[in-house]
């Protein structure tokens, strides 16, 4: 096998590992009415299938990453594979909603090893080309992100809610086959380190609290206690994962990565940028039902120009930021996001899909095209050989934590808005002066997120050097 089917092997093995994580993210929402129907879920049982799933993913990012490093990429992701399809036949031959929830955080458990892995493979494969890689990887896994919940959909109609886990299993085979094929093009061993327990279990802790009180605020209210107390545990455990790092003579994630100017101002970036993203497409989604009167799969197809931007663009705008540097398109693409969300701010309860939709959501989607592989390859090649798993991981959680954070808030920015508080996005016969308060709300909130954009942009424009940024050969460990 030649060095080059070697190395694509490398991609196919983290787009399929990548897109399973994802697509079970959101998938198993659309089969959440069945399952009710067949397990007695109850809202309670619903709600908890989403969250558990979501907790451990958000929880273990950094872990992954670390463990990554530890035990090398390649060995990470084939177990990260091999448990989320153990777990997956699990959950889909569940007798009872306790074995289904328990399977699906066992899910999220395996399930945080192969992002992390996965794109610390593509930086220790592909080098400075990480960021071509990194664009053919995020279109693809945005294209199977996209088709999902419609696949989703048929598999529940046509077999049974069982069938969008089972069908992990194949998917699994094949991404196991494909990443042991190419495992000689990437050694990354480092077996001499030490697992830093301490820092694992803390950050762990703190990440899992804080997504959880993001998550639960804006449906149970950032007053109440539990909300509240998980707010609290977070920065206690977080406070106390800081001093560890600091003290340990091996920590897991070492603080001095962060004195490497362009991953401190790329991550920074990206969690403005991913704040942006994460809610604006949050809110159009509900807009577009709720104001536009769209059905959920008519409203689902209206992010698929980002899908096939994203497909045609990604790889080719990775691949010139690693000739001339990711500077320009952390400016440019991000301000591209950031209009294009200002224009969307323009929508009201008369808007069209083709006059006042699609042209806005064209721009956003090329500026999205040309920022997310040049913000993940501008944190990831900096980092010295051996830490690309906990920079990975480090860069996956902020983002995570960005898009949960400014949901939240921008949540908050849409109830005052909308003034006499409930939902403005509830869906149902309303009258003309509901609709104007709710598309008012979405106004607001697509403003905001145009903010946060720009405000990425200004990081980026301030903070990076101009240039390309050449991937470190030699490995660091403190």
């Amino acid at each position: 096998m030649t060095s080059d089917t070697r190395t694509r092997l490398v991609l196919v093995a983290t787009v399929l590992g990548s897109s399973m994580a994802f697509l079970d993210a959101f998938v198993v929402n659309v089969a959440l009415p069945t399952i009710d129907e067949e397990l007695g879920l109850g809202l309670t049982g619903e709600q908890w299938i989403f969250l558990s799933y979501s907790l451990a993913l958000a929880a273990l990012y950094l872990p992954a990453g670390a463990l990554g490093d530890r035990y090398g990429y390649v060995t990470t992701f084939v177990a990260g594979v091999t448990g989320f399809a153990a777990a997956s036949i699990v959950a889909g031959a569940a007798p009872t909603g306790s074995v289904l929830i328990g399977a699906r955080a066992v899910q999220g458990v395996f399930g945080a090893l192969l992002t992390p892995s996965s794109l610390a493979l593509l930086r220790a494969t592909y080098r400075d080309e990480a960021g071509r890689a990194i664009g053919s990887w995020t279109a693809w896994t945005g294209i199977a992100t996209a088709l999902g919940p419609v696949v989703g959909g048929a598999l529940v109609e046509a077999v049974s809610w069982r069938a969008i886990f089972l069908l992990n299993v194949p998917l699994a085979a094949v991404t196991v086959a494909a990443a042991l094929a190419s495992r000689d093009t990437c050694r990354t061993e480092r077996r001499h380190r030490h697992l830093d327990v301490p820092g694992i279990v803390l950050g762990a802790v703190g990440i899992g609290a804080l997504t959880y009180a993001l998550v639960q605020g804006p449906k149970d209210g950032f007053g109440s206690g539990v909300v509240l107390g998980a707010f609290a545990l977070a920065a206690v455990a977080l406070a106390g994962f800081g001093l560890v790092e600091w003290r340990s003579a091996e920590p897991m994630m070492p603080l001095s990565l962060f004195r490497i100017r362009q991953l401190s101002v790329a991550n920074l970036a990206t969690f403005f940028i991913y704040a942006a993203l994460g809610s604006a497409l949050f809110f159009l989604v509900l807009f577009a039902q709720s104001v536009l009167g769209y059905s959920p799969p008519e409203a689902g197809l209206v992010v698929i120009p980002i899908s096939l931007s994203l497909l045609l663009l990604a790889a080719r705008f990775g691949r010139a930021a690693d000739r001339i540097g990711p500077r320009p398109f952390l400016v440019g693409g991000p301000l591209l996001i950031g209009a294009g969300l200002a224009l969307l701010g323009r929508l009201d309860a008369d808007s069209t899909y083709w006059a006042d939709v699609f042209p806005p959501l064209l721009i956003f989607s090329v500026g999205l095209a040309a920022t997310v592989p040049a913000v993940t390859s501008a944190a990831l090649k900096p980092a010295p050989d051996g830490l690309s798993g906990i920079a990975s991981g480090i860069n996956t959680t902020i983002s995570r934590l960005g898009q949960l954070l400014a949901v939240a808030a921008l949540g908050i920015v849409v109830s005052l808005v909308f003034g006499a508080g409930g939902n403005p996005f509830e869906i149902g016969h309303r009258s003309a002066g509901d609709l104007g308060e709710a598309a008012d709300a979405f106004q607001w909130a697509m403003w905001v997120a145009a903010a946060l954009a720009a405000t990425g942009a200004l990081v980026s424009g301030v903070g990076l050097p101009a240039g390309r940024s050449e991937t470190p050969r030699a490995a660091g460990t403190s």
